[in-house]
């Protein structure tokens, strides 16, 4: 094949050539080595459609058959046949596809058996190893980690202890993954490391808490200030429609209602209309109400807290009994 001669499904026998349209639709125009050899292109063939600018090397041994940025499925296409025939999709990539993580640009994440030869190719592509890819692994396309799988996987790969906690408390908690699910997935699979925070997270998703802001609030400004553990996910009647407040503390004597807004911003309209309407039904029934953020509970707890504790005794709390504080950072 000449340097710069165009290449086109012409050059394919009669009988390939429905099935390369088909793969190529498939597969977002990523085509492995071996398929392509398969369709009987030779190396001068590759070298030609490279070097003229038509296609390019993604990956070693991958290969698409255009040029430019790769699109999303046309990324995780090429780390799939990088990976072999049993990788699939794990980790954040997983994630993505079970809706449980937003979609970002960042590397594709696959995990591969222990036989495989591939490795990590950065920034493309993260290889991860298992050897039990057999019971985890979901027949779809693309093939990735069954739900509850990867969001263990996520735990285990998180860099503190209080990370995993955290982050199973908001995947399992707002998730399509049921907590029956991890639980069990963790029971038949135990994790290699974190089992003991993973377990935490699933008691804590239990009580109620359902972002790692309320396990912050918790931790941070409830428990080490000595404040009453509040009551979690009250529900309230507004416009006939139930709604959840996030932390109530009708139980200890105070119609008080903290709410935990972990949002980044409050631009969308239907929303806000709420959350105007949830005000002003508690404006009504008289209940103080304070709202923060993850800024304030995460670098500010001992201001969360003077503010609840001041709200609590004026709405009739009585701190008799209560425990101890035991913030450092008020001790300090």
């Amino acid at each position: 094949m000449p340097l710069h001669r165009r290449w086109s499904t012409d050059e394919l026998p009669e009988p390939a050539r429905p099935s390369w349209q088909v793969v190529l639709e498939q597969q977002s125009g990523i085509f492995s080595l071996g398929q392509l050899r398969a369709y009987g292109h030779t190396k001068a063939d590759l070298t030609a459609n490279v070097e003229a600018g038509r296609w390019q090397r993604v990956l070693p041994g991958v290969y698409a058959t255009f040029t430019g940025p790769l699109p999303r499925p046309a990324r995780m296409a090429a780390a799939l046949l990088y990976g072999g025939k049993h990788a699939i999709l794990s980790h954040h990539s997983a994630a993505e596809e079970w809706g449980l993580v937003p979609i970002t640009d960042r590397p594709v994440e696959i995990t591969v058996p222990y036989t495989s030869s591939a490795i990590s190719q950065p920034p493309l592509v993260v290889v991860h190893r298992s050897r039990a890819l057999a019971h985890t692994t979901l027949a779809v396309t693309p093939p990735r980690t069954r739900g509850p799988d990867t969001v263990l996987d996520l735990a285990v790969s998180q860099e503190t202890a209080r990370e995993a906690t955290l982050l199973i408390v908001d995947l399992v908690s707002r998730g399509p993954i049921s907590l029956e699910a991890v639980e069990n997935c963790v029971t038949q699979r135990p994790p290699y490391r974190y089992r003991a925070a993973i377990r935490r997270g699933f008691g804590l998703v239990r009580n109620g808490l359902m972002s790692a802001l309320e396990v912050e609030y918790l931790q941070l400004v409830e428990d080490e200030h000595g404040l009453p553990r509040g009551d979690r996910q009250t529900p309230f009647v507004v416009d006939g429609k139930t709604l959840w407040e996030d932390v109530t503390y009708d139980s200890h004597g105070a119609a008080v209602t903290v709410r935990l807004d972990g949002r980044a911003t409050h631009a969308v309209a239907g929303v806000a209309f709420r959350d105007r309407r949830r005000d002003n039904a508690a404006e009504l029934a008289g209940r103080a109400r304070l709202v923060y953020g993850w800024n304030e509970v995460h670098t500010k707890p001992c201001t969360v807290a003077d503010e609840v504790r001041q709200v609590l005794l004026r709405e009739g709390w009585d701190p008799t009994g209560h425990r101890e504080p035991t913030c450092e950072r008020c001790m300090s």
